[in-house]
């Protein structure tokens, strides 16, 4: 076994080197960084096509993913760029270029619309939700798919590229890393994975605005101990504007909708710098202005599925309450390989005020699609599996319901609502302060007209549920002038360009899109 990888190695090494030499591609066993500031980083924009008459001006960077170990190749980036544009207007259409006009190297034009002023009668039209997306044909139906249904804004909830279930030398993939490959030296990955992603992506993220957070397949350790250099180095998230000192959780309004984006792969603790920054984003939040309040992280607190089942128990252990308590409606997750969607619950118990928990961890990645329910017979994972990768384990058998002094149900717990093993996507398309339509699209229904997976109004009920909370809450508010505001008073957008790659991020009152160019 040992042997047959040296020499698939070696055979990929004189692969890469040939095309390193003949490309100009920067992966290979000595590799020299370029200098970002040797091109510019500018968006020329404007309301209409072709007359751009504003330019932003950002900043450049690049990063390397670097493994001292032999016979793996090392790989740095080419360049990306940041740029914010400031001062737009909201629920207006831009047109765009990215580039370096003194080259000159500009873009092809695209466009983007800004989001409308937060209040609670704008919304957005749709808003799509993708968890574990990966870079497979299933991930091509799940996007083609989610084309034809027209977001007007994306949510990606974690495990983006899967880069990590490669060699570094490329080759093929692997469902299981550790399986494929149990004589690597690390977790590999393969970094030209995110650059293929980046062009797979284009299509909508020049047009449609983006927001992510991290899931498990970003770490991607190095040797020196630097995780998440990808990620963070190509995303540009609100951190700052929302009060945040880490780009692994923010905030961010979009229209009459609060989203919180919450990081599961860093210090969750409740007294930790993330819980007291979500403590007081909570407390900001005026449900006058955004009724609705979306959380967002990468793995699920509720699932019934054997994969990842109680894996991130801690972590709900020390935030749920605090969702609870200032309302949350909706929390989406991934991680989990299919999809599913729970009653309203709070500490596994139904609530009519707990917040809906809705798994879209089923995009379509190498790791395939999981099935094993951990209330079927024999599937029940032992206490001694699930362990996260960050964060500690608190798997316990239940105190209270149908499955008292038990570590899994016989059946389907009454909290989930529903469960399916396929790929898909989601939409939610908020209708008023009171009414949201939830649509879970599967891929095997791509082609057929009006199909879905699953679908279900999800009902605001403040008049039961703040006015139970209203008197626990009331002491606990920050004064208004102490809380970070969530609006701001003009449009801004970030636009970021890495091997003619565009992304857009959006950003409450302001968007943040994204151009990469080399």
């Amino acid at each position: 076994m040992s042997l047959q990888i040296s020499l698939n190695r070696l055979l990929l090494l004189l692969t890469h080197q040939l095309l390193c030499g003949f490309l100009g591609l920067l992966i290979g066993l000595n590799v020299t960084p370029l200098d970002p500031a040797s091109i510019g980083s500018e968006v020329w924009y404007g309301k209409k096509s072709g007359k751009y008459t504003s330019v932003g001006k950002g900043d450049s960077l690049i990063y390397s993913q670097l493994y001292p170990f032999e016979g793996l190749l090392n790989y740095t980036s080419g360049i990306i760029h940041h740029v914010k544009l400031e001062g737009l207007e909201p629920g207006s259409r831009y047109y765009y270029k990215c580039g370096d006009s003194s080259i000159p190297a500009m873009s092809q034009e695209n466009s983007f619309e800004t989001f409308p002023t937060p209040s609670s009668k704008n919304y957005p039209t749709r808003i799509a939700f993708i968890g574990d997306l990966g870079l497979t044909t299933n991930s091509t139906t799940t996007i083609d798919h989610l084309i034809h249904n027209d977001p007007s804004m994306i949510l990606m909830v974690g495990d983006l590229t899967y880069a990590n279930q490669y060699l570094t030398t490329g080759g093929k993939g692997a469902s299981c890393f550790s399986c494929a490959f149990p004589d690597a030296p690390i977790r590999e990955t393969y970094q030209p994975r995110w650059d293929g992603w980046g062009r797979f992506m284009e299509p909508l993220t020049s047009k449609i605005p983006m927001m992510v957070i991290e899931g498990n397949h970003e770490i991607e350790p190095q040797a020196d101990g630097i995780t998440f250099k990808s990620y963070l180095t190509r995303f540009a998230v609100p951190a700052e504007e929302s009060g945040s000192k880490s780009n692994f959780y923010y905030s961010f309004d979009v229209g009459g909708i609060h989203f919180i984006m919450l990081g599961a792969y860093i210090d969750y603790n409740s007294t930790g710098a993330q819980f007291a920054w979500l403590k007081q984003d909570l407390q900001s939040v005026d449900r006058s202005v955004t009724p609705w309040l979306v959380a967002t992280m990468h793995p699920p607190w509720y699932n019934s599925y054997s994969s990842h089942y109680q894996e991130f128990e801690c972590m709900r252990l020390e935030m749920e309450a605090l969702l609870y308590q200032y309302k949350v409606d909706i929390v989406f997750n991934g991680h989990v390989h299919a999809y599913e969607r729970m009653n309203r619950v709070y500490n596994y118990t139904l609530d009519p005020c707990g917040p809906v928990y809705i798994t879209v961890g089923d995009g379509g990645n190498i790791e395939k699609v999981d099935v094993d329910h951990a209330d079927e017979p024999g599937k029940c994972p032992s206490p001694g599996d699930n362990i996260p990768e960050f964060g500690g384990v608190c798997h316990s058998n239940f105190s209270s319901g149908p499955a008292k002094g038990k570590f899994c149900w016989n059946k389907q717990p009454e909290w989930s609502a529903f469960r399916e093993s396929s790929f898909g996507h989601g939409i939610l398309e908020v209708v008023n302060s009171t009414y949201a339509l939830w649509t879970w699209h599967r891929n095997q229904d791509s082609y057929k007209e009006n199909a879905v997976g699953d679908q279900i109004y999800i009902v605001r009920q403040p008049e039961l549920c703040f006015n139970e909370s209203k008197s626990q809450n009331s002491q606990k508010s920050l004064p208004h002038s102490a809380a970070p505001s969530h609006i701001s008073q003009d449009f801004s957008i970030i636009i970021s360009q890495f091997f003619g790659v565009l992304f857009i991020y959006g950003l409450h009152f302001q968007v943040f899109p994204s151009c990469f160019f080399n």
